[in-house]
């Protein structure tokens, strides 16, 4: 992995990236909808991810049609993830190592993410990081949600770089794109979602994990 100049700061996704939430949207999404009479496979709901708000509820009744309860779906799902997240969800592998590293090397870092600003900052405490990022930037803080770029261009502006100089970590598809589109040198790290050819050509890498992002930085 090679960065097409030399890196000025790193900015974290925080669903799937530096927190492990897929598995835990996957088993609230399928409680719900086991409630609600509609089952949702394991293959569908991995789907979905990188999806949230008003775009998932369209995704769901594009899919099953306007009769489907997404509302409903929605709001048991969302009660279940307040429950779970209120008590901290955990780290994903390799990440307070990552950023314990990046910020030994006194590399600005930043979250953006398209959780809201406090649920995020509720995380990072809990997690013990907080205190090592410069900026957290949620989806309430900007106008467009990925794959807009506008999480990335807030947050590089907070950072006080150029999107250009920054390494964005993803691991979703609209991640990729949100961060390619702000100019980023993104970086996948794959969690459910088998990068497509469209997705790689976006980055300047495919990181098999967290570690291996570490290894990339050590040798740079």
């Amino acid at each position: 992995m090679q960065f097409p100049q030399t890196p000025q700061a790193v900015i974290f996704d925080m669903d799937g990236l530096l927190i492990d939430t897929i598995p835990i949207y996957i088993a609230a999404m399928t409680e719900a909808g086991a409630q609600v009479g509609h089952p949702l496979s394991r293959e569908y709901l991995v789907s979905l991810i990188g999806l949230l708000g008003q775009e998932l509820h369209n995704r769901l009744t594009q899919d099953f049609g306007p009769d489907f309860p997404a509302e409903a779906v929605l709001q048991l799902a969302g009660e279940r993830l307040a429950k779970t997240f209120a008590q901290g969800a955990p780290l994903k592998a390799g990440a307070a190592e990552l950023v314990h590293h990046l910020h030994s090397l006194d590399m600005p870092l930043a979250v953006a993410t398209s959780m809201k600003t406090a649920e995020a900052e509720h995380q990072l405490e809990l997690a013990g990081l907080r205190h090592h990022f410069v900026a957290v930037v949620g989806r309430d803080q900007v106008q467009r949600n990925k794959p807009n770029p506008d999480v990335y261009l807030e947050a590089a502006s907070r950072l006080k770089q150029a999107p250009g100089t920054c390494v964005a970590l993803e691991d979703s598809f609209n991640g990729v794109r949100a961060a390619h589109s702000a100019e980023c040198m993104t970086i996948m790290v794959p969690d459910m979602l088998v990068p497509t050819a469209e997705i790689e050509a976006l980055c300047v890498g495919i990181a098999h994990d967290l570690y291996t992002v570490k290894v990339a930085f050590e040798a740079g």
